[in-house]
């Protein structure tokens, strides 16, 4: 139960600035400690580490250099790349936490397969400017290809997030385009999407409409199908992903979430840390309309983003559609097991799909060690996404 006298004096926190003492107060209403009475200064200066929400492991591993590269490998089927017990409040608050512990970043061997290309570029509008990358397949010439617009997580770079997804590898197979727009840390600390904040969940303006607008360059300076076009994202790259497939149904024909959270289901601070730690409600967005197929997996031991969130952006599908539903059941081998629950519309076609992705935690699901927060233990996300979006076109 959530006590609305704490929630409102975290909301006044928030306004003024403090959002250490913030967050500390809505950590202590969600392990029972409702009261917001006065605090001490010395109380809300206390160690980071009291103040952030429990995570399955509690600390990062230390990468040192003597390790050689078998032992890391061997190291990410364990979960290697897991949360930080930081993560919680870096994934929305970019207070100015350390991000990943430092590691050496991705060869391009891990990042783009030979005889492919991955370049730079920028986008401005009246919202600000975004850096991208862009992936070139092999055999682009001569046709319309489809686009993917991949949306990284907390404290990730454009680079570390292709090296861990390998998207472009399985681009590079489907003959398929794929940007990365860059979040700087000017726009967030801990280079967060800023999915809480409703001035970026909406069409036309802030976040959204920068990450259209580099869809839209990529569209206009290459062949690009227009009735091909998708986006996908993990933890706050996933919420704004969802964000948005509701504020853009007209541009992208499906999406992909990834440990992320529904468009609506916060709006600040306090609801944002609600429904990361429980799992938040979602209003309706009055551009959502019509409802765009959606992909989601998530971990059942997520402990950074609750898993009903999951549930949550699923509900949203199955109350715009009235699908049918079927639950498919599996486990790769000496990996994980997951389950599949696929909603079909009228005419047989998949209009969502669920994995949920069991013993799981924070981590795109059967990444590569090769970039963080991955969990190589499976199923390929990146595989199943792909291959959903394929299924998919506007109008189709």
């Amino acid at each position: 139960m959530l006590n609305q006298d704490t929630v409102r004096e975290a909301t006044r926190l928030t306004r003024a600035g403090e959002l250490v003492e913030a967050t500390a107060l809505l950590q202590r209403m969600l392990q029972g400690d409702s009261a917001p009475g006065p605090r001490s200064r010395s109380a809300a200066q206390a160690p980071l580490a009291r103040l952030a929400p429990p995570t399955i492991d509690a600390k990062a591993d230390v990468v040192e250099e003597r390790e050689n590269r078998e032992t890391l490998q061997a190291r990410s089927a364990q979960g290697r790349k897991r949360a930080s017990p930081l993560d919680g409040m870096r994934e929305f608050t970019g207070l100015g936490l350390r991000g990943p512990i430092t590691r050496a970043p991705p060869s391009t061997s891990d990042i783009v397969p030979d005889g492919t290309k991955f370049i730079a570029g920028t986008f401005s509008n009246a919202a600000g400017s975004r850096t991208y990358k862009l992936f070139i397949p092999s055999r682009s010439q001569g046709q319309q290809l489809p686009l993917v617009v991949m949306l990284h997580g907390c404290t990730q770079s454009p680079d570390d997030f292709a090296a861990g997804t390998r998207m472009n590898f399985l681009a590079e197979e489907q003959n398929c385009f794929v940007v990365y727009p860059e979040q700087p840390s000017g726009a967030n600390q801990a280079k967060c999407w800023n999915w809480f904040r409703s001035g970026d969940q909406r069409r036309g303006g802030g976040e959204p409409s920068l990450i259209a607008g580099i869809t839209r360059l990529i569209m206009r300076d290459h062949a690009i199908d227009p009735k091909r076009v998708y986006v996908a994202g993990l933890s706050a790259g996933g919420a704004a992903a969802a964000i948005m497939g509701a504020t853009y149904p007209d541009l992208y024909a499906s999406v992909g979430i990834h440990s992320g959270l529904a468009c609506g289901a916060a709006s600040d601070l306090p609801s944002a840390f609600v429904a990361m730690r429980q799992g938040g409600g979602s209003k309706a967005i009055a551009d959502a309309k019509p409802y765009v197929p959606t992909i989601v997996f998530h971990g059942d031991r997520d402990t950074t983003v609750h898993p009903n969130n999951g549930d949550r952006i699923i509900e949203q599908s199955a109350k715009a559609t009235s699908p049918t539903t079927k639950v498919l059941r599996g486990r790769v081998p000496h990996g994980h097991a997951y389950s599949r629950t696929v909603l079909t519309d009228g005419g047989g076609r998949a209009i969502s799909e669920h994995w949920n992705i069991h013993g799981a935690g924070h981590a795109w699901s059967g990444g590569s060690p090769a970039g963080s927060y991955t969990d190589a233990r499976g199923p390929d996300a990146t595989r199943e996404m792909l291959r959903f979006f394929l299924e998919h076109s506007l109008g189709g």
